[in-house]
């Protein structure tokens, strides 16, 4: 069975694909600095002989796996390289060795995992039609995101063009062995919000001659979650919150000139989401000139919904099942942090899956973004097998 034949090449390859996550761990890069990471992915399928190109959004790689009749069917994977600046507090043989960056969202587990994917793939084109996509993108983690460069520049329509897309995402809340997925609606919208509200400052203590900037930005947020109280359908998720305000100057005994305000929104259906950030800017200018200030809103839009094709996830499920067991396939809810991957969702059918990587007993748990994320590295056999089997299996049913 051709399952069979991918766990035991996950398994014999689990050694290889732990030293390439270990050196990814080493030597992480920031977004948009992923130089040397690139070049590493590149020399590895350099090194086991798979077509690749070098250079997409500068450090790129796409790579290409022709099975039998390669322009029949063709489906894309992703994977993610960047760093985050954290600085790590893990005492481990493999910690960062580049000061105040860390792979602390797990980007080594994904590029790792989509590397022993493509490993074994490649010793299997004889078993399986069509053509796999591997899409190793840079700069995930800051606007405007890798994914929309990549698509700009033609990732998914330079032949051959994919039907679909698949990526994977680690979830240390969910043990070693696992993965988790969900249908629908599945990650948010994310877009920065960044108020500066002016008025007249002067002495605390004679207010009625000033303009208070304090003040009015203080209506400014109360009055802003309205947005979402009683502007938003309450069957839409909705969060809007902020976290930063300071003024420009300023005492207890001074009124400030300025005080700058940000925040952020965060949805799961496009069209609402338009038309609150409109919203959004146009209660903050309205009552800042009503109480006789002045506000200017700038709104940096940041990563879409991430939506899984309902049809396309329910395969992976039964995929998954098959390959891992029910136990191993749970249910997740839906989630009000954003990724990129959401970029590709919006152009293709796409499903974006959870890869279990915490050892409670080993004390492997810690959340994502934080100086002490690790994962259990036996993550690394499944996420690589798992990748490889739903790749194949999806390209029969295209």
């Amino acid at each position: 069975m051709l399952s069979n034949k991918i766990r035991e090449l996950a398994h014999k390859n689990h050694p290889a694909v732990v030293a390439i996550r270990r050196h990814l761990h080493m030597h992480p890069e920031l977004s948009f600095q992923e130089k040397q990471t690139g070049l590493f992915i590149a020399s590895k399928l350099e090194e086991w002989g798979i077509r690749h190109e070098h250079g997409w959004a500068e450090n790129g790689v796409v790579a290409y796996i022709e099975g039998q009749t390669p322009e029949s069917a063709v489906i894309a994977l992703r994977a993610d390289i960047d760093a985050l600046p954290i600085q790590e507090a893990n005492e481990v043989p493999y910690c960062s060795r580049n000061p105040g960056v860390m792979h602390a969202c797990g980007h080594d587990v994904h590029t790792a995992s989509l590397l022993g994917t493509a490993f074994i793939l490649k010793q299997l084109t004889a078993h399986f039609r069509g053509t796999v996509k591997l899409i190793f993108q840079p700069a995930e983690e800051k606007l405007p995101g890798g994914a929309s460069i990549l698509i700009e520049e033609g990732v998914l329509q330079k032949p051959p063009k994919p039907a679909e897309i698949l990526g994977q995402h680690v979830l240390p809340e969910l043990p070693s062995g696992k993965i988790g997925i969900r249908e629908g609606m599945f990650m948010a919208s994310a877009d920065e919000i960044y108020l500066t509200v002016t008025g007249k400052g002067g002495h605390a203590a004679a207010p009625h001659q000033f303009t208070d900037p304090v003040y009015i930005a203080s209506q400014i947020i109360v009055a802003l979650q309205e947005v979402v109280s009683r502007r938003a359908n309450p069957i839409i998720p909705t969060v809007l919150s902020f976290g930063k305000i300071n003024s420009s100057g300023g005492a207890t005994n001074v009124i400030p000139n300025e005080v700058k305000v940000e925040g952020t929104f965060r949805t799961m259906d496009e069209i609402w989401r338009a038309e609150a950030l409109a919203t959004i800017e146009q209660v903050a200018t309205g009552i800042a000139k009503s109480l006789g200030g002045f506000c200017e809103a700038k709104i940096k839009k940041g990563y879409p919904c991430l939506i899984n094709e309902p049809r396309l996830t329910r395969r992976v499920k039964k995929h998954a099942t098959g390959y891992l067991g029910a136990e191993n396939v749970v249910e997740i809810p839906m989630r009000m942090t954003s990724e990129d991957f959401a970029c590709y969702s919006q152009v293709l059918p796409a499903c974006f899956y959870r890869l279990g990587t915490a050892n409670d007993e080993q004390g492997i748990n810690s959340p994502v973004h934080t100086n002490t994320f690790d994962v259990d590295e036996s993550c690394l056999e499944t996420g690589a097998g798992l990748m490889a089997w739903l790749a194949v299996k999806e390209l029969e049913e295209i």
